[in-house]
């Protein structure tokens, strides 16, 4: 029987409550976790319990800056072991490229880092199984990284870009902290330029990572090991859709495999490529729809569609309607206040591409 992921909640977040002034026990009571929670000696959440304690803390703290306030209050003597190994990195493009290799140990997501040219992208995603995350906890992803260049290098590094499909209200105070307003793409992403990514960390200690490598090696291993092979494409097409690769063949090397090794996963899994994507398109389609207000023909780019005819025909199939009556349809729907509107499935982020 398939158990669920689950991801370790460091004990960074004990002293990190107490300096914000917040009572764990109040935390976990909203996000409806077991109040002993933090007393236990290792703490390791499945993704929407992850969510919802991401929740509590919002709620608790009640202040609409505070991802902000939670990136100001890292620092470089913080023992949290993500950040010490990233810091450990050479420069700030090794410890994003190692940030991707292990980021799934500790959240119910993905990071992809792309060096193109004179820049550096890096672009997160949330696993497809689980609600939605909040959009605070996108927003502070994304001032992570800012924070973790300026700690290594202890340089005020400034993005060239930071975009997200819903960005935070209070704009000047981001862009006061950036350097540069955070804009509204499709996609989770910051980029930096390439020289910056490479200047070197202070902070870098190359025997401390040797010691750290081994036993992330090893969990990482156990990790993937519970991870079906349909959660996995459903990932590498999150990833893939906007580029137009979702072929079964691109897939199928995305994972190490053969098209044909791939195929056999899959019916041992009761599963079909074709039916993935499908599923795939759809949750994307019906996302870019209902928080996004991208025009129905860019929405069928972006989730790997030539032309939107073919979008058009497609969606009508999945749902029998058309992309326009089911936007006016969230429209007319009440809505929640504070609700989040960010990306659906990624996390490990899924995307795929063209129809095959």
């Amino acid at each position: 029987m398939q158990t669920a992921t689950t991801y370790a909640l460091d004990t960074t977040w004990r002293p990190l409550l107490k300096d914000l002034g917040i009572a764990p026990g109040n935390v976990l009571r909203r996000a409806g976790l077991p109040e002993d929670l933090f007393a236990r000696p290792a703490i390791r959440l499945e993704a929407g319990d992850f969510h919802r304690f991401w929740s509590g803390f919002e709620a608790e703290l009640d202040d609409t800056l505070f991802p902000l306030r939670l990136c100001q209050s890292i620092r470089s003597e913080t023992f949290s072991p993500p950040l010490f190994a990233a810091l450990c990195s050479p420069n700030f493009l090794v410890a994003t490229q190692r940030i991707a290799r292990y980021k799934s140990l500790v959240a119910p997501m993905r990071l992809s880092v792309q060096e193109r040219g004179p820049q550096v992208t890096l672009r997160l995603a949330w696993l497809d199984e689980v609600p939605r995350p909040p959009r605070s906890l996108v927003v502070t992803e994304l001032l992570f990284f800012v924070t973790l260049a300026r700690l290594g290098t202890r340089e005020d590094i400034h993005p060239r870009s930071v975009r997200t499909p819903e960005p935070p209200r209070e704009a000047q105070a981001y862009q006061d902290f950036l350097g540069i307003p955070i804009v509204r793409g499709p996609q989770h992403e910051i980029v930096f330029d390439r020289a910056d990514a490479l200047r070197p960390f202070l902070t870098s200690n190359d025997s401390l990572w040797a010691a750290f490598e081994p036993e992330l090696r090893t969990r990482l291993a156990e990790l993937h090991a519970s991870v079906t092979v349909g959660q996995r494409v459903r990932a590498a097409l999150l990833e893939a859709l906007p580029g137009g690769m979702a072929a079964m063949e691109t897939v199928a090397r995305k994972l190490a495999m053969s098209r044909r090794t791939l195929q056999r996963h899959l019916e041992a899994e009761g599963l079909t490529y074709t039916r993935l994507l499908q599923q795939t398109r759809h949750a994307l389609a019906r996302h870019y729809l209902e928080n996004t207000t991208f025009p129905a023909a860019e929405i069928a780019f972006l989730i790997g569609f030539e032309e939107p005819n073919s979008f058009y025909r497609a969606f009508r199939d999945w749902t029998g309607q058309t992309p326009e009556s089911l936007r006016r349809q969230t429209r007319l729907l009440p809505q929640t206040p504070g609700e989040p509107a960010t990306h659906p499935a990624l996390t490990d982020t899924p995307q795929a591409g063209h129809r095959p």
